[in-house]
């Protein structure tokens, strides 16, 4: 499989998939928890509140691990692992693109100051369990 390949099964299975596991670093421990997420080519951002254990976690320590696709059917789930760093978006060009009307139950629309994104940079992009086969890593 080329490059271009793996890198084109890796978005779809993201564009597919918008809930995944977001793992970040606490006293040296991971912290996972479900999140959702947009792709714009392998940045990954997901939207949450500016005052959560998670942002402050990302302040500490930006090192995360992303697993996004799995259906929990079995062997035939292919599924991408992330790693990378991630950072604190404010941006409002951002928080506009990404608003979307059930984000009302958590902040009081795109321009609500605690509604921000976790950017989250790949340093290392696997897809895994592509029918039994063994991973594949995409070089970034």
């Amino acid at each position: 499989m080329s490059e271009q390949e793996l890198k084109e099964q890796v978005i779809n299975t993201i564009a597919n998939h918008k809930t995944g596991v977001l793992s970040s670093v606490e006293n040296n421990k991971p912290h996972t928890r479900y999140m959702t997420f947009y792709n714009e080519d392998l940045t990954l951002f997901t939207p949450t509140k500016l005052d959560t254990e998670k942002v402050d976690e990302i302040k500490n320590n930006p090192n995360v691990a992303v697993l996004i696709g799995y259906e929990g059917n079995g062997i035939g789930d292919t599924y991408v692992e992330i790693t990378g760093t991630s950072t604190i978006n404010k941006s409002q060009e951002v928080k506009e693109r990404f608003w979307e009307e059930s984000f009302n139950k958590w902040f009081e629309g795109p321009n609500d100051p605690n509604y921000v994104f976790l950017e989250i940079q790949p340093e290392t992009v696997r897809i895994l369990n592509d029918h039994g086969e063994a991973p594949k890593e995409l070089h970034m």
